[in-house]
């Protein structure tokens, strides 16, 4: 297995929470929480229907996905398990990808496409498989190609953590 990654992951950009009334999670996070309204998301196709919501702000925002089913015996099933995916930026997603396909990472189907947020996004598998030993064990996580603002943040935050 190569252990030299040409890729890094930054931080985090999302979190994804699922359940039946995306009602009862807004008035969690954002009346009681206090987190941001962002705007929404409805998608036949992926079962979801979903307010987008943050916390913080400029490059270090984190967005909070607050989905329900648009059919709650379809799938995927958005709301089960109830922490649905955790977001993550990476630097170079297609690079990401494909080192990661050669170390045996399962990815979910449909590959590298455009996201609810308008970036690049593709899905590493939360179950692994005989022909995909890698997976995110047991979690949901996407990977997010984070636009060069990000990229540039994230490196001048390092840069300052090391003066």
């Amino acid at each position: 297995m190569e252990t030299t990654r040409p890729f890094r992951i930054l931080g985090i950009q999302q979190i994804a929470i699922g359940g039946l009334d995306k009602g009862a999670l807004r008035k969690l996070w954002v009346d009681t929480l206090g987190l941001t309204a962002h705007g929404t998301y409805r998608s036949e196709k992926e079962n979801v229907d979903e307010d987008i919501v943050v916390a913080g702000a400029g490059p270090f925002k984190v967005e909070v996905d607050l989905m329900q089913p648009v059919n709650p015996d379809g799938r995927p099933k958005v709301h089960d398990p109830a922490l649905n995916h955790v977001g993550l930026w990476v630097d170079d997603l297609a690079v990401a990808v494909k080192w990661l396909e050669g170390q045996g990472m399962r990815f979910t189907p449909g590959g590298i496409r455009k996201g609810a947020a308008g970036f690049d996004v593709c899905f590493i598998h939360p179950k692994a498989s005989d022909q995909f030993p890698l997976s995110g064990e047991g979690v949901l996580i996407e990977l997010v190609q984070a636009p060069p603002e990000i990229i540039r943040a994230f490196e001048q935050a390092a840069a300052s953590a090391v003066h």
